[in-house]
């Protein structure tokens, strides 16, 4: 099949031109489309040798402690039989994390051969990272991937000119029927989701079940791997806390709900291990006076999002015709979905070079239940993002938050078109406060310009 653009191609061809080049090292879960992009980006080099530590354990003993690159790369060329030429070769390392020998040599790339262009990813790699005392701080520099972010399932349909029309458009409503075509997408990306392998599916049948069928097989695939985790905590737990985590989206995480039998810790643990694989990411609490907005948060209040919306879905067995057939307020409001996918794509347009923070907040005081889904950094500022599918009445928390926090900037996103509401504030000297309202089919429109 042909290959279907990501938004780190870009980045990659950026980095390529770099004059004080680092080593690239690709971070990600499993399955979401690193070794693919490395390769389509290979096709801009002269010549492109690919190593894989797993497949080839022999080359595990070219990376020692005290490693010359210069000769590592010269017998490289003869085992692999691909010239290894600066400015002219990308060497790609693929499956580095099989040995911690070759992760550290990166830093040796940079120190004594600059010139070559150098990438590595691997499976599993934070379990690897982490054990290291160390890790060629500043000398090699990292690239968050994650699956297909909504425009990019948008584009492997061939639908380009959607997705620069709207990404364009900045208040204005899109045409009804452009925007009911977009709204219907987001319900196909709901179930299909953005694992490459899904989407590739999805593009050659549009078949819902084969799709499911796909999704079984990577849950498969990471549900192996528990055991490579850590010996101390059971593949049967991991797998508990995962399916607890789908089932809690969009509320704050409760242990006892996992497994009232198992202590709090050893979920809290099993938490921190789905994390460090790329299968749940944590959206933490702040109180969010000023940034950076990790500075005041609390870890007593955590929501997880789960690694791929269509995975998800499979898993838990929902049917497609829930999604399919609702009323977009249902739709929009089912069992956190939306705010997972909102949440999902503000971690896909983040800086790729930074591994993205999430924040909510929350009054945590015992006389309120105000709430406001994400709270992000835009500008210099605080801005905060509620993801609703009702009239301007239902967004009371965001009102109490702008007026404590004495901000006048926000976010509504929906399934309604493009628009604003200003909104004098009775409670704060009539303060005026602005919404701009962007569907959740742009939220790269709100990231884009952060």
């Amino acid at each position: 099949m042909t290959y279907i653009k990501r938004h780190i191609d870009q980045k990659l061809l950026e980095w390529k031109t770099e004059q004080r080049r680092k080593p690239l090292l690709i971070r990600g879960a499993r399955q979401v489309g690193k070794s693919t992009a490395i390769r389509e980006f290979g096709k801009t080099f002269h010549y492109f040798a690919e190593i894989n530590l797993e497949k080839q354990p022999d080359l595990k003993l070219l990376f020692t402690e005290n490693i010359d690159v210069k000769k590592t790369c010269e017998k490289l060329t003869v085992a692999i039989n691909v010239p290894i030429i600066p400015e002219e070769t990308l060497l790609f390392i693929d499956e580095i994390q099989v040995s911690q020998e070759a992760i550290m040599s990166l830093r040796y790339f940079k120190e004594d051969y600059p010139e070559l262009h150098v990438i590595a990813a691997g499976s599993l790699l934070e379990f690897a990272l982490e054990e290291l005392p160390s890790f060629a701080v500043g000398r090699v520099r990292s690239l968050y991937m994650y699956p297909f972010s909504f425009d990019e399932f948008l584009i492997a349909q061939g639908l380009d000119i959607i997705v620069d029309f709207k990404k364009k458009n900045i208040n204005t409503p899109l045409p009804v029927k452009t925007h009911k075509d977009l709204v219907d997408q987001i319900r196909s990306f709901y179930l299909v989701g953005g694992m490459p392998a899904a989407v590739i599916e999805w593009v050659e049948t549009h078949n819902y079940l084969e799709v499911a069928r796909v999704h079984h097989d990577i849950l498969s695939a990471y549900t192996d791997d528990f055991s490579k985790y850590k010996k101390r905590i059971s593949p049967i737990l991991l797998r508990q806390v995962l399916r607890s985590v789908a089932l809690q989206i969009g509320q704050k995480f409760v242990c006892s709900q996992a497994d009232r039998d198992v202590k709090s810790t050893v979920i809290k643990g099993a938490l921190n291990l789905l994390t460090l694989a790329g299968l749940i990411t944590p959206v933490v609490h702040t109180n969010a006076n000023g940034l950076p907005l990790g500075a005041e948060e609390n870890n007593n209040f955590v929501k997880y999002l789960f690694f791929d919306i269509g995975v998800m879905q499979t898993m838990l067995g929902i049917p497609s015709k829930e999604i399919l057939l609702s009323s977009d307020t249902e739709f929009v409001n089912k069992g956190g979905l939306s705010e997972m996918f909102a949440g999902l794509e503000m971690q896909k347009y983040t800086d790729c070079f930074q591994k993205a923070e999430m924040h909510y907040w929350q009054n945590i005081g015992k006389d309120s239940q105000a709430e406001v889904d994400y709270v992000v950094a835009q500008n210099g500022k605080v801005l905060p993002i509620e993801v609703k599918a009702n009239t301007q009445g239902s967004m009371q928390s965001l009102w109490i938050f702008l007026r404590g926090h004495n901000l006048h900037e926000a976010i509504r996103t929906s399934l309604e078109n493009f628009g604003q509401i200003y909104y004098y504030d009775p409670k704060d000297g009539d303060a005026e406060r602005h919404v701009d309202i962007i569907p959740l089919y742009a939220i790269s429109n709100i990231m884009d310009n952060s």
